[in-house]
């Protein structure tokens, strides 16, 4: 079946040709772009003609870095995103418990605080946590997914004492002058804790990502990242693939360090989509979060003891070791990078690595996060046709946070995206959902006003204009993915991706990007979402 769109904003995103009458699309492949007049001459009896009645026809949002098996997850966790304070916390978690009609020895999980909100940026202890049940073990995750708290009952059942030592790449808290845990977890020593947490049931997991692709949808997205997949997600992914249940393209970066298996045991998938599944590489971790103080860093955090710079995951021979699994398997390596320690050890592993190699292709590499990249690391990354995928809403979410880790100077250069621009290397955006919903149009007011909670705004030389915002979720995102000729932009040949908004984001006040509504979301031709 055809479908015309006509009478609205058409933008292709091809700056050659920017703007168009029309649109025909044809067994979810768009067929023509052009006038009106010329368009409507290839209408039969078997065209649909959707009136844009003034809205704008885009293609539709591509997200370059999230955690959909995650955020499918946290849909059936305690919402604490938000809390501003202890005494409201506890009540939440109680009512949580009581609407879910919890017994007094099932577990209370809740995702999303963040203790930059609460009083002296002060996570919530165990003993605080007690004061929701002393018998349900509960756990509840930082906003950032790199740490968390425990009350009493959760620690005895993680086995976590005074005599547990700290990981390696995490830390334990302790009450002050003792080893005796305090409930807080950090990094390796929170993640650890997830494999004994009761898992939901096969069907209420395949809802729940039925649900959270609904989700991604209605934010104008049709192409989703899953971006630490395990063993268990892929089979998760696969069962609902091979129900043709997916009404998103789904691409599974799979864990390198542990889950080397799942890429070999799944290589039918690897570069190929199959009922909307499909592998795209792997995913490495190398520090933490910059809000939460784990992001490693190569000057310390303002106001810290010690000089505390953050701290590595793990050490460069184990990093190369890694990335050159990833190069020998032709793969793409995503690398979560947030201080600019991080970022350097990952350039200069990917160096030492390449210059030892016969093999010099890179396989289009993503600095994932890049939040503290330094302008001179921007230039080591061309050299390695890298590319930095910027959470660059963290100018609005964290931006007050980073001027007071990381003083003015550091803070104005996170996510610098009008100098990557300068220096012509390619960027994405993205929202690692679920650390912030995926709100493609947020994320482009953000870039483009660069203002913190506050009303701060986070340097003004790094905004940007709302066509080259967009770019980065579509034509660029298409490209990170290896999809530009199939994705990114309103051209004869490519998928029928498509987004409708009320109105058209390069036209209105800068401000009001961020309130565009989503009216219509359409993959491969099919309406799959409609306000």
């Amino acid at each position: 079946m055809k479908k015309i769109f006509y009478n609205g904003d058409i933008l292709t995103m091809d700056e050659d040709n920017l703007f168009s009458t029309a649109v025909l699309i044809q067994n979810g492949i768009i067929k023509k772009v052009g006038l009106k007049e010329d368009i409507l001459k290839f209408k039969d009896e078997r065209t649909e003609l959707i009136d844009l009645e003034g809205h704008t026809l885009m293609p539709s949002f591509i997200d370059s870095h999230s955690h959909i098996s995650s955020f499918a997850n946290t849909l059936r966790f305690a919402d604490l995103n938000n809390i501003d304070n202890f005494y409201d916390l506890i009540n939440s978690l109680k009512e949580f418990k009581s609407k879910h009609n919890l017994s007094n020895d099932e577990w209370i999980v809740g995702f999303g605080y963040d203790n930059n909100l609460f009083k002296d940026s002060l996570h919530p202890s165990k003993e605080i946590l007690d004061k929701v049940s002393l018998s349900n073990p509960i756990i509840i995750a930082h906003k950032s997914g790199h740490m968390g708290s425990c009350n009493s009952a959760a620690l005895k059942i993680l086995e976590i004492t005074e005599n547990s030592a700290d990981p390696k790449g995490g830390i334990i808290g302790r009450i002050k002058d003792t080893s005796i845990p305090n409930g807080y977890l950090e990094e390796k020593a929170f993640m650890s804790c997830a494999s004994k947490i009761p898992e939901a049931s096969l069907e209420t997991k395949k809802n729940l990502l039925i649900k959270a692709m609904k989700i991604y949808a209605s934010y104008g997205i049709t192409t989703v990242q899953d971006g630490f997949t395990t063993s268990k997600e892929f089979d998760l992914f696969k069962e609902i693939s091979n129900s043709k249940d997916f009404s998103l393209d789904v691409t599974s970066y799979v864990d390198i360090k542990d889950n080397k298996e799942t890429f070999d045991d799944n290589i039918f998938y690897f570069h190929k989509y199959i009922n909307g599944l499909k592998i795209g590489g792997f995913k490495l971790f190398l520090d933490g979060s910059p809000q939460g103080k784990t992001a490693w860093m190569t000057k310390p955090y303002l106001n810290s003891t010690d000089d505390y710079v953050g701290y590595p995951i793990y050490d460069d021979e184990t990093v190369k070791s890694l990335i050159k699994y990833s190069l020998d398997k032709k793969a793409q390596l995503l690398t979560h990078c947030n201080g600019d320690a991080a970022c350097d050890q990952l350039l200069n592993c990917f160096e030492e690595v390449i210059d030892n190699s016969k093999n010099k292709e890179t396989y289009r590499p993503v600095m994932v996060h890049a939040q503290l990249v330094r302008y001179d690391q921007i230039d080591k990354m061309k050299k390695l046709n890298m590319i930095p995928s910027y959470f660059i809403a963290h100018t609005y979410f964290w931006g007050d946070t980073h001027i007071e880790n990381f003083g003015v100077k550091r803070a104005f250069r996170i996510s610098p995206a009008r100098t990557t621009l300068r220096k012509d290397v390619p960027f994405t955006f993205h929202q690692d959902t679920p650390v912030i919903l995926p709100d493609m149009l947020k994320t482009i007011w953000c870039a483009v006003n660069r203002v913190t909670k506050s009303g701060v705004v986070i340097d003004d030389s790094e905004k940007i204009l709302p066509l080259q915002a967009l770019k980065a979720i579509t034509l660029n995102a298409a490209f990170q993915y290896s999809e530009e000729n199939t994705k990114g932009s309103l051209a004869e040949g490519k998928l029928a991706d498509l987004v409708i908004l009320d109105k058209n984001p390069i036209k209105v006040q800068f401000d009001d990007i961020k309130d565009i509504k989503v009216l219509e979301t359409f993959k491969e031709g099919v309406s799959i979402y409609k306000a």
